[in-house]
């Protein structure tokens, strides 16, 4: 096949207007294309008079090789590459011990998956709840406020990436596109095709959760199996060689390979590991808010009269600063048309995520607004950036009065350092509700004196962020 990149497009586009431009730039009659596929759809709105849709597609004909040579010196025609994916092995028959994968989560559901697809009848050991029961507990937190420490937005089949709508692009490179492996499992677990090739795709909370369950059933069609409840509380391992893991209900399973897919808020887990003797090193975080604005006003400021068109949808943006005391700040997790939710995992510390549906018709945005700490910050060993998080995360308890409330302050006093006492523009999305007052204590000096110079930064790129609420 062969791929064409740049091709550009009036947003209003026909449908067959995408044909023509290939025929016209392979310079081939219509007799000639076998047939095409998209394999991206971005936008370019740096022009908001002038809009226009990118394609990048991969063509069939049967001119090809012709046709390479003929456009070898442009680089926007090439040979499409080889996108398939294809497994290191298969199990031999007498492959001994059934590996294990500890998690659920995006991580330990594709690696159970990929196990299951080699032959391998992996054993899958989650410590919470299935998405569908998991979902009953979450959403009994966000509406009346009762916890369950091993069932929430963060422990549970589909792990924390089911209630953060299931963003699917990153900013690694992946020249094994290892990435459409992952987005077509997705799509044949039931995710909408346009995955596959629109700009940023997602999926959505609650269409993520009938996608996972049929993640697991194709995993159990292969001989894998999944067991929910079930926590590791600890790992037996001999010399340098792992036997088998223990759950707390005192069962001992048996096996030379396991996957620890654990997740970053199983913090039980990871001091289970220090504790054995397990290498660990600590890593680079952020900390920082969560922001929300009118959906309305993110369109404006990227769309300008074209806000509102189908094919553009709910915009987002990404934004960064670096800051004087040598800080970075920037958005994170931006979520169109959606809502701040609570994603507490532990009982007393107060944790708030993004989330949106698949229609991002949500009223307002929101992204985090973090600032990038390393381990210098805290230099107490390898587990003491878990010990600063669970430090935070009580903090924003205290401030939000204790009761799984998010503390939250207007923007503009946010700036002028003077507590908030009324709502401005915005309302708040959070579920159990806020506290309004002053979030000046809830982060170190150097994270808040970070924020405080970039929001006017930001504020400048898209017109009305002062004024708006900060989480």
């Amino acid at each position: 096949m062969i791929r064409l990149s740049e091709i550009k497009l009036p947003l209003d586009h026909a449908e067959p207007a995408l044909q023509e431009a290939i025929l016209e730039k392979l310079r081939i009659s219509a007799s000639e294309l076998t047939g095409y596929t998209i394999f991206k759809r971005s936008y370019d709105a740096r022009k908001k008079s002038n809009i226009i849709l990118v394609y990048i597609v991969d063509v069939k004909t049967p001119k090809e090789k012709a046709l390479i040579q003929q456009f070898k010196k442009d680089p926007h025609v090439t040979l499409a590459p080889d996108m398939a994916y294809h497994p290191v092995t298969q199990a031999p028959k007498d492959f001994g011990d059934r590996p294990i994968v500890i998690g659920t989560g995006p991580c330990g559901m594709f690696a159970g998956l990929l196990l299951a697809q080699m032959g391998f009848r992996p054993i899958l050991l989650e410590r919470g709840k299935s998405v569908r029961d998991r979902s009953v507990d979450t959403f009994g937190f966000w509406l009346k406020k009762r916890l369950n420490p091993e069932s929430n937005a963060q422990f549970g089949e589909g792990g924390a990436g089911t209630f953060s709508d299931g963003k699917l692009y990153s900013q690694v490179r992946d020249p094994k596109h290892y990435g459409r492996k992952v987005l077509s499992e997705l799509v044949n677990a039931g995710a909408a095709p346009e995955i596959l090739y629109i700009n940023k795709p997602h999926i959505g909370t609650y269409r993520l959760v009938k996608i996972v369950q049929n993640l697991r059933a194709t995993i159990e069609q292969l001989g894998g199996e999944i067991r929910f409840q079930c926590c590791v509380e600890d790992i037996d391992i001999d010399g340098a060689q792992v036997r088998g893991v223990r759950l707390d209900s005192g069962e001992y399973i048996a096996s030379s390979q396991v996957v620890l897919a654990v997740g970053h808020s199983a913090r039980d887990t990871f001091q289970m590991l220090w504790d054995r003797g397990v290498y660990i090193e600590p890593k680079p975080f952020s900390i920082g808010f969560r922001i929300e604005h009118p959906q309305s006003l993110i369109d404006q400021s990227r769309f300008g009269a074209q806000a509102g068109h189908t094919r553009l949808g709910s915009a987002d943006y990404k934004l960064v600063h670096h800051c004087e005391n040598g800080r970075t700040v920037y958005s994170f997790c931006m979520c169109p048309g959606g809502k701040v939710v609570a994603a507490a995992s532990e009982p007393g510390r107060l944790v708030t995520n993004g989330m949106s549906e698949y229609a991002r018709d949500e009223s307002n945005a929101n992204s985090a607004i973090v600032v990038g700490i390393t381990p210098e910050d805290y230099p107490d060993g390898p587990l003491a950036g878990v010990a600063l998080q669970r430090s935070l995360e009580e903090r924003a308890f205290e401030l939000g009065g204790g009761t799984y409330e998010a503390p939250a302050q207007l923007v503009g006093d946010f700036l002028a350092d003077r507590p908030s006492t009324a709502f401005g523009q915005v309302y708040p999305s959070y579920k159990p509700g806020v506290t309004l007052g002053s979030l000046s204590s809830s982060l170190p000096d150097y994270a808040i004196a970070a924020i405080r110079e970039a929001i006017p930064v930001f504020d400048q790129r898209f017109v009305g962020l002062r004024w708006r609420r900060l989480f």
